[in-house]
């Protein structure tokens, strides 16, 4: 990760490639649509409905990939990958997939339920180099909300990744595994603290049935629990940050960077870490951190901890307010 510090917060939030990249899959992806089709995906970038998102399979808003022809879908992928890595496209996709596998296991009678098409796409605005527009792919298990502003700064939280089954129990995909790294990472990093540590950051014995902030709007916790970065070793800390780093990951390059800029700027001492559940593999387990700006939690404790939450929130830049304000403020400036 390259880090670099801005001279402002529109400076850090600067992310021109992958703002016009979202622009040109953005048009495209509308230009492929009937009238219909594009009354159901383009809504005003100032509506409530722009603040509203779930990880569970329940009805939305948008137009489903079920409801596309193939070209329009593939220019719904290129939009996807448009507003993350290599790495967080194909792990997107492969929830998406993943779909198909958790209809199996659970019998024809969920399947209906189950269906790697039900994943929708909605617009926000309309896309323009200097113009605030967003974007929203969701379904199951997979939440990527996006605000492009000014062609050149982009706000991607939440961003939500889960997956049913984890593992993958049985049939021609047995063993292989959605989200691995989310958890090995934190497992590597409980595991290098000492006794006095782990009694700071395990917080409970007990894991949460699923993460705190759920699907709320806007997220603000109390002081942060667990232990702080600064309290750790160097190695310690190197094992912290390769966590962060599994989920900046996702983004791409550009965002990604301006993520840990702000992280950076604010002091990676400021940033808890905390553990709760049993600490054995195959276990009900969960973990955040908390920074000043930031919060990502993980849960993995339903279907026998065969099933995992992931989120990364941030307490300014959710949904792009900051990018909002300062460009409204810009704009009426004169």
């Amino acid at each position: 990760m390259h880090l670099f510090h801005g001279n402002n917060r529109m400076d850090m939030a600067a992310a021109p490639q992958t703002a016009k990249q979202m622009v040109l899959t953005a048009t495209a992806f509308l230009g492929s649509l009937e009238d219909e089709q594009r009354r159901q995906v383009v809504w005003g970038v100032n509506e409530a409905e722009r603040y509203t998102w779930d990880y569970r399979p329940v009805p939305r808003q948008g137009l489903s990939f079920a409801e596309m022809d193939s070209g329009q879908q593939l220019r719904a992928c290129a939009l996807l990958a448009s507003g993350l890595s290599r790495e967080g496209t194909i792990t997107a996709l492969g929830i998406m997939s993943l779909e198909k596998i958790l209809g199996d296991l659970e019998g024809s009678s969920m399947k209906h339920q189950r269906n790697p098409e039900q994943y929708f796409v909605t617009i926000f605005g309309e896309p323009a180099s200097n113009e605030a527009w967003g974007g929203r792919i969701e379904g199951h298990h997979l939440s990527l909300n996006f605000l492009i502003v000014g062609g050149r700064s982009v706000a991607c939280t939440p961003n939500f990744f889960g997956a049913n089954p984890a593992k993958v129990p049985e049939g021609p995909l047995a063993g292989f595994r959605t989200l691995p790294i989310e958890e090995d990472a934190a497992r590597q990093l409980v595991a290098a603290f000492d006794v006095n540590q782990s009694q700071q950051a395990v917080i409970s014995d007990t894991a949460p049935p699923d993460i705190i902030t759920r699907w709320d709007p806007h997220v603000r916790l109390d002081d942060p629990a667990g232990i702080a970065a600064a309290a750790l070793q160097e190695d310690q800390r190197h094992l912290l940050l390769r966590l962060i780093d599994v989920y900046l990951g996702r983004m791409t390059a550009e965002v990604a960077d301006n993520q840990m800029d702000a992280i950076d700027c604010q002091g990676i001492g400021a940033v808890h870490f905390a553990w709760a559940g049993s600490r054995t593999p195959g276990t009900p387990h969960y973990y955040r951190l908390h920074g000043p700006h930031f919060l990502v939690e993980y849960d993995n404790t339903q279907n026998n901890a065969n099933h995992i939450h992931s989120v990364w929130r941030d307490f300014e830049r959710d949904w792009g307010k900051d990018l909002l304000r300062e460009h409204f403020a810009a704009a009426h400036s004169g």
